[in-house]
């Protein structure tokens, strides 16, 4: 008689037979193209209570397993001032999902909330990424792991460019400037967001929103932005042209320097005139 597998098991039997080309293999693939994790890193998996890191954590804990050398993990939770629903929907996420929750608690949403005007999101992310730093640090981890999956990546884009009037990506790994020796890592880099909704809905899950005191009235849960309006965009241009996240993604990875007029790098500033000058 075959064994009755538990909830968290069929989670992740899911994420390796049902969902395995579209969440375990491009996973895997970001982890090995980009080299994100070494042998002995010590990572914090970053739980904010959303569908993406509850995703992250069970394809870390399914990693850990089989990798081919050893690391550590530890899933951190910071509650940035959730109120008591959400606190108890991600306590009970965990506890059903199997993942061991390091916990702590912080006053960012009090703090962030106090923004004369305009939305206070981007102070509230600066915020939590930094306490996340500290913490991990804290605990002895080299690497936080968060996750942005690739939808996140070209809306950030699509945005910079037409908010921001630069050309900005998301980088799959990069240093923080402000806790040396730390290293972000975005493991779902290559994992569509339809992908990881297919998968919270194939497993009945339910997962916090955003969950700030902002957005906490709205009836989505999610509130007005900019990259909402980008993710309706991609989402019409989408209907005429399937393919339009894979190119825009493919994009990132092939930028030709030579035929812009001006970029920027090492926050310096340069202009194709260098180029054309010298071959002169």
């Amino acid at each position: 008689m075959p064994r009755e597998l538990t909830p968290a098991q069929e989670i992740e039997r899911s994420i390796s037979k049902k969902f395995r080309k579209e969440l375990w293999t491009p996973f895997v693939h970001a982890v090995k193209e980009y080299g994100l994790i070494e042998e002995g890193d010590h990572i914090a998996v970053c739980i904010s209570g959303g569908k993406d890191s509850f995703l992250m954590a069970k394809l870390f804990q399914l990693l850990q397993r089989h990798s081919e050398f050893p690391f550590s993990l530890t899933f951190l939770s910071m509650d940035p001032g959730y109120n008591e629903a959400n606190r108890q929907m991600i306590t009970e996420n965990a506890v059903f999902m199997d993942i061991p929750l390091t916990r702590f608690e912080t006053d960012i949403f009090g703090v962030a909330n106090t923004v004369p005007t305009g939305s206070p999101c981007y102070l509230c992310a600066r915020m939590r990424r930094g306490a996340l730093y500290a913490k991990a640090k804290e605990l002895g981890c080299n690497k936080i792991a968060l996750g942005h999956h690739l939808n996140d990546v070209i809306e950030t884009t699509v945005m910079a460019m037409f908010y921001g009037s630069q050309l900005q990506g998301m980088l799959p790994m990069l240093h923080s400037t402000n806790f040396p020796g730390m290293v972000l890592i975005r493991p779902l880099y290559q994992i569509r967001e339809e992908a990881i909704l297919a998968w919270r809905d194939y497993n009945h899950l339910t997962f916090l929103q955003c969950a700030c005191r902002f957005t906490e009235n709205t009836a989505s849960g999610i509130g007005d932005s900019k990259r909402q309006e980008v993710k309706h965009l991609i989402a019409e241009l989408k209907k005429s042209n399937p393919d339009i996240e894979k190119s825009l993604f493919n994009a990132l990875h092939c930028v030709c320097l030579d035929t812009f007029p001006g970029f920027k790098t090492e926050g310096e500033r340069h202009s194709f005139r260098e180029r054309f000058d010298k071959q002169a």
